[in-house]
């Protein structure tokens, strides 16, 4: 038995859910998998993809109804889970679904103005959008980022970097956090700002160990004029926006995550059946049994604690240290499965175009992206009683 086989008829294999997945099954079959070497060397994604996703109505899953979307989370994170299931890399849902973080904030200020000319287009694929926040000096720490907005007329005036930026490199237009006071995290603001704009350039297209098909880039804001009516909000209150957004992109990680242990259990366990070596397959050593057991109980454990979080999230409550909890829980099983899942493949799991070997390199940005492990543990203990 391995981790997929076992009927379900919990919220996330509801009729409707079950046909979900089959669509996203067909999906990814027909539109990503036979092009994923080509994406990997390329290191971005065509635009063509996000059309066809756009058609199936698959980008505005777990977004607002006010904005074109269903308001169900959990159907944005089957998609994720059951891509992943599929074979998909991680890498490309990262590029794929970028809008679901660049996208709340203008989403949230609901002026009819940005879901016309920003979301809409970029739910239907025609636009690819990116969130700008971190920085050269400032990553998990983003209370104190120095890219400044300043207030000239009708317009902002923005100055500073962004680094590691996913979908930055293709990005139609950038939601940039932005320092427009002095008083911490009190003193953020974000803005829409379009690629072209004078000033503003994708300085740089970075070169990752994974997530290879996610074009990751460096952004330039030189003396970058963006009108008035693209602060998203009020200001100086971006910082609270980014912080909401956090956990849907954390419990999102944390989803993917399993279901990359997950595929990594059902790939090592079909690898030891077919093996041969010593006079019959590996499945029949009993060292290699209980490790895939192993494997198979982490992720199991980590996949049920996350999906009641991910449930609980769904429903409103607004959970912190839970989110945080799952994310580490997810990634520390993801770590464990997918280093014995290359040993059990052996010389196999270290050539490169095995699928062990692209989840390997792409698992090692989990615990880095949307908050290390170690800040992840930070806001954990903010939440008990140690003073």
């Amino acid at each position: 038995m391995t981790a997929t086989d076992a009927p379900r008829t919990d919220r996330w294999n509801t009729p409707e859910r079950a046909a979900l997945r089959e669509t996203v099954r067909t999906f990814a079959a027909k539109e990503i998998l036979p092009h994923v070497e080509r994406w990997e060397d390329e290191g971005e994604l065509p635009r063509d993809l996000h059309r066809a996703a756009g058609r199936l109505g698959l980008l505005g899953l777990g977004l607002p109804e006010s904005a074109g979307g269903d308001g169900e989370m959990l159907d944005q994170l089957v998609v994720s889970e059951e891509s992943v299931l599929a074979g998909v890399p991680t890498g490309v849902l990262a590029s794929l679904f970028t809008h679901t973080i660049a996208l709340p904030a203008l989403i949230a200020d609901g002026r009819e103005h940005l879901l016309r000319d920003y979301v809409r287009p970029a739910l239907a694929g025609e636009l690819v959008c990116s969130l700008g926040i971190t920085e050269p000096e400032a990553g998990s720490d983003v209370a104190h980022l120095r890219t400044s907005a300043v207030r000239d007329g009708d317009e902002w005036v923005l100055n500073g970097s962004k680094t590691f930026i996913t979908s930055g490199y293709r990005a139609d237009f950038v939601t940039v956090a932005a320092r427009t006071s002095d008083t911490g995290h009190e003193g953020i603001s974000l803005f829409v700002v379009e690629r072209g704009t004078p000033g503003f350039t994708a300085a740089r297209k970075l070169d990752k160990m994974g997530w290879r098909s996610s074009d990751t880039a460096e952004l330039s804001l030189v003396d970058v004029r963006v009108p008035a009516d693209r602060l998203l909000g009020e200001v100086d209150q971006g910082f609270l926006q980014i912080m909401r957004q956090f956990a849907s992109e954390r419990i999102g990680l944390s989803v993917q995550a399993c279901a990359m242990a997950r595929r990594c259990v059902d790939l090592s366990v079909e690898w030891v059946r077919e093996r041969e070596a010593f006079g019959g397959p590996l499945s029949r050593r009993q060292v290699l049994r209980h490790r895939l057991v192993e494997m198979h109980r982490r992720t199991e454990v980590a996949t049920a604690y996350v999906r009641g979080i991910a449930e609980r999230l769904q429903d409103g409550e607004p959970l912190i240290a839970e989110v945080a909890m799952a994310k580490n829980t997810a990634t520390e099983a993801m770590d464990y499965v997918v280093d014995n899942a290359v040993q059990l493949h052996g010389g196999m799991g270290f050539m490169r175009g095995t699928e062990v070997e692209r989840h390997y390199r792409d698992a090692r940005v989990f615990s880095i992206g949307g908050g290390t492990y170690e800040i992840m543990n930070e806001v954990i203990a903010k939440f008990l009683p140690l003073r």
